[in-house]
């Protein structure tokens, strides 16, 4: 018995000193050894070719979607005036006032049942449709009816299976506890330190030390561009979300500050180490509710120019990668320089997309660290101002646009708070003041 209890001891040993020696190094010093590449070159090999078996398979019954959408209803660009406008090219309009005619019913009943069938925000907090089977049941529903398609491709699935729990997970979940571990111990050693420059160049350096280890931790492959357009300090990075994991893949290129509300626990313990070393701004939940004190809190930190910039989702929830849903204009009031990031994740080795009605925390990072990999494209885009004459919320639509068009994203103007709430009244007003105006006329409103 004390023979396997030394065996057991010195393989942990030298499982650690593996990790050490051939990821941790690496990824604190932020390079690569090429183990990544070359697990990724393999992988994307065997994905196309257990792809082009399925599509041999399955080619004489069904074709493959051509798109990632869903895609049961096939909408139209046009706005409800260019739709109702084309449904009343047979009836001429009026020469004085507005215009009236039974087709409209058309256009509202059609949108209704679209609405029914497949409306454009439920969809969006719904896993993303894949083109093709990545190797992982969970993925894509389409294809979770093929029991058998051959046995290489069932040996192969197998094999897979077995990489992703019993070596990968493992790894991961490792890497995970050592670079917590390391986040913690680092910032709290650092916190002793007085307010000196290498106190704070100590703490940006261990911030971005412990979530590259988290990165490598996913296998997280991530492409930088524009790094020239980088946030800089006194300015507020925004982006849109997908995940808790957009953090890692954002601090692993530079370091921000964090705002949100202060927890309990293990993630309770984190935020205390953290804002010993770097200014985070942190939120008791009584606090969250004033929106005037958030905004001075935020304002404050912004006017000053040596601190890190600050790090906000204004969707407030994470989305499926496939849209930008409508972003809160409180971090547009601040009055700082927006700095717009565009993420975008690969859907074809992993599902990135947090479903927090679904899923807790920890059954997503379960998911994560059983999934092939992290490949992700980051955009920097050029800082952006508040133009005169422009409110908080027009900002906050020209941001968000910018974000959606860099990143290939479908630009929503449906707030990502209807994932648990109903839609606001005055969102319904403003589509009817809309159709009003058609039938009435534009001078209905001046005359009331």
């Amino acid at each position: 018995m004390e023979n396997f209890w030394s065996m057991a001891l010195w393989g942990l040993t030298i499982w650690f000193y593996i990790i050490i020696a051939f990821i941790m190094v690496p990824a604190m010093f932020g390079f690569s050894l090429g183990i990544s590449e070359t697990y990724m070159t393999i992988l994307v090999k065997t994905l196309e070719w257990a792809t082009l078996k399925m599509q041999r398979k399955i080619a004489d019954d069904r074709t493959l979607r051509a798109s990632t959408s869903n895609g049961l209803i096939q909408r139209g660009n046009g706005s409800m005036e260019k739709e109702l406008e084309e449904l009343r090219r047979s009836r001429p309009k009026p020469p004085v006032g507005g215009d009236f005619t039974l087709s409209d019913c058309f256009y509202f009943s059609r949108r209704g049942i679209e609405s029914i069938v497949e409306d454009e925000v439920t969809q969006r907090f719904s896993s993303e449709e894949l083109v093709s089977w990545n190797l992982l049941t969970r993925t894509n529903n389409d294809f979770q009816y093929f029991q058998y398609i051959s046995l290489k491709l069932t040996l192969v699935y197998g094999l897979g299976v077995f990489i992703r729990y019993c070596i990968l997970a493992p790894l991961r979940i490792t890497l995970a506890a050592i670079g917590l571990s390391w986040l913690v111990i680092g910032t709290s050693a650092v916190g002793l330190l007085p307010n000196w420059r290498i106190k704070f160049w100590l703490s940006e350096l261990v911030h971005v030390m412990c979530y590259r280890i988290c990165a490598r931790g996913l296998s997280a492959t991530i492409n930088y561009h524009n790094k020239e357009n980088r946030p800089k300090k006194g300015g507020i990075c925004v982006a849109n979300h997908t995940s808790p994991i957009d953090i890692v893949i954002l601090c692993n290129d530079g370091c921000y500050a964090m705002v949100g509300q202060v927890h309990g626990g293990l993630m309770g313990v984190v935020q205390r180490a953290m804002v010993r070393s770097c200014p985070h701004v942190w939120f008791e939940r009584a606090e969250m509710k004033d929106r005037h004190l958030v905004a001075k809190r935020l304002r404050d930190h912004v006017n000053d120019k040596t601190k890190l910039p600050i790090l906000i989702f204004p969707e407030g929830t994470c989305v499926n990668n496939t849209s930008v849903m409508m972003f809160k204009k409180g971090s547009f009031e601040i009055g700082g320089t927006i700095y717009p990031v565009a993420i975008k994740y690969d859907p074809k080795f992993g599902d990135a997309f947090w479903n927090s009605s679904k899923y807790s925390m920890v059954s997503y990072l379960l998911r994560m660290m059983t999934s092939w990999a992290l490949v992700c494209n980051v955009w920097y885009l050029p800082a952006m101002h508040q133009q005169q004459g422009e409110d908080a919320v027009q900002f906050a639509n020209r941001v968000k646009s910018a974000i959606a068009h860099q990143g290939g994203l479908v630009d929503l103007e449906w707030d990502g708070a209807l994932k648990r709430a109903k839609v606001k009244d005055s969102f319904k007003e403003r589509q009817q003041k809309r159709y009003s105006s058609m039938v009435v006329g534009e001078d209905s409103s001046s005359s009331d």
